[in-house]
């Protein structure tokens, strides 16, 4: 009986110690914003314009590639379901990227030089700007077997945009008097619209780093416009007057993220017991 007494004991002592030290370890899915800094390159694809002028596609219009950058502020549930907003800006790799811009804008010469105040020649490029506000959703589905936050994410999301030619003019020489001020947007195809946009990719979110999070988007967009302009002039398409037409215009590229998850726990949960 005394035997069996201090086993009792020894027992009742030490079985909370190792319970108290028995660590279980899970992984979890996040709920949480996430803010992200976005670049990527966009090519033009096809497009078409309706009864109106045609040849006022973007792909018409300027060379590729375009450089993107964007931010986003996303909402991330633990269902891996996200909505999201991107906010994006592109324009021409090659800073003067217009086609044919001697013929579409009379204010050039044979040689590429546009004319200043007084007949000295000036250095004026012209090049694409684009501009979008998206919103939307996408789903994350994990492929990692101890990190359910990563994995292949599919995205759609739709909003506005608008894209313009932007001339500028070398601030050492005297302005072009065709392109200065109000001048310009005889010339600049400026275009309101909306803008469409399906992705796939991957995602990465570090189980360990805030900072070590990122994705990889493979994306194409479906843009409509119309033009915002009341008079456009181009040589090229025969335009003199208002453009009455819609066009389409479709982009597709790579986009690398790095996103800041802004969490309140890490993706582990502590279990002492």
């Amino acid at each position: 009986m005394r035997n069996k007494f201090w086993i009792i004991a020894l027992a009742a002592t030490l079985l909370p110690t190792m319970a108290m030290s028995q660590v279980k370890l899970t992984v979890d899915t996040l709920e949480c914003h996430i803010i992200g800094f976005t670049a990527g390159v966009l090519m033009p694809g096809f497009g078409s314009a309706s009864n109106g002028a045609q040849g006022g596609t973007m792909g018409d219009l300027y060379k590729g590639p375009y450089l993107d950058f964007s931010i986003g502020c996303d909402y991330k549930y633990k269902s891996n379901w996200m909505v999201t907003f991107d906010a994006d800006m592109w324009f021409g790799y090659n800073s003067d990227n217009l086609r044919n811009r001697e013929e579409r804008i009379p204010v050039y010469t044979s040689s590429g030089i546009a004319l200043c105040w007084g007949g000295y020649d000036g250095a004026v490029a012209a090049y694409n700007r684009g501009l979008s506000a998206r919103v939307g959703g996408a789903k994350i589905i994990p492929v990692i077997k101890d990190n359910p936050n990563s994995g292949i994410m599919l995205k759609l999301s739709g909003g506005w945009m608008m894209q313009k030619t932007v001339f500028s003019q070398d601030m050492n020489e005297s302005p072009v008097p065709q392109l200065n001020g109000d001048y310009a947007k005889i010339y600049d195809h400026m275009q309101h619209g909306a803008i469409l946009t399906e992705g796939i990719g991957f995602v990465f979110m570090s189980n360990l780093s805030t900072y070590v999070n990122f994705k990889v988007m493979f994306e194409v967009s479906q843009c409509l416009s119309w033009s915002t302009r009341p008079y456009q002039l181009d040589n090229v398409i025969g335009l003199n007057g208002k453009d009455n037409g819609s066009h389409f215009d479709l982009m597709y590229g790579l986009r690398l993220s790095w996103m800041f998850p802004l969490m309140g726990k890490t993706t582990y949960d502590y279990y002492y017991y």
